[in-house]
């Protein structure tokens, strides 16, 4: 019985290490492979503007923190969640849709909060045709903040407006 608790021990502390490793790298975002940083911000922002595409607001707000800052610059600075879905709701519903260019994208760590993704994106009118070139693009810095083990936008800087380079 003494040969067989020397055997298991070691391996009990070797499992109890991982898994207390696991449980922290998931506590702590920044701990995360740098590839999987990316793959996670990539599927929410396109949860994010699959919502915003489809004007399902509610789902749109549930992204941001609610003391959000949004940095715009064509249209100032829009503060709080509440007033970013008004924004949105007033002047892209039925409007416009948004694309992403996916490897445009990229993710950093930020130790202790979450991470920033930068990117670009593509803007058409919403009922263009498959194959219609966009009307405008735009480049975004996201600050995703981990808290209570969710992900929330806490500010946006959305600036280089203009038309989408051919």
């Amino acid at each position: 019985m003494k040969n067989i608790a020397a055997r298991i021990l070691p391996l009990l502390v070797v499992l109890s290490s991982l898994s207390s490793a696991a449980v922290f790298a998931q506590g702590r975002p920044e701990a995360a492979p740098p590839a999987e940083l990316a793959r996670t911000l990539a599927a929410l922002d396109a949860q994010l503007f699959d919502s915003f595409n489809r004007c399902e607001l509610e789902k749109f707000a549930s992204f941001f923190a609610e003391g959000v800052e949004f940095y715009h610059d064509k249209g100032g600075v829009t503060l709080s969640s509440k007033s970013v879905v008004e924004s949105v709701k007033n002047n892209i519903c039925g409007k416009m849709r948004r694309e992403v260019v996916a490897e445009s994208l990229e993710a950093h760590p930020i130790p202790g909060f979450g991470a920033m993704q930068m990117g670009s994106h593509l803007f058409y009118e919403l009922n263009a045709k498959p194959g219609s070139a966009p009307v405008g693009a735009a480049r975004f810095v996201h600050l995703w903040q981990f808290k209570d083990g969710a992900w929330k936008i806490t500010r946006v800087i959305s600036y280089d407006h203009g038309p989408a380079k051919k």
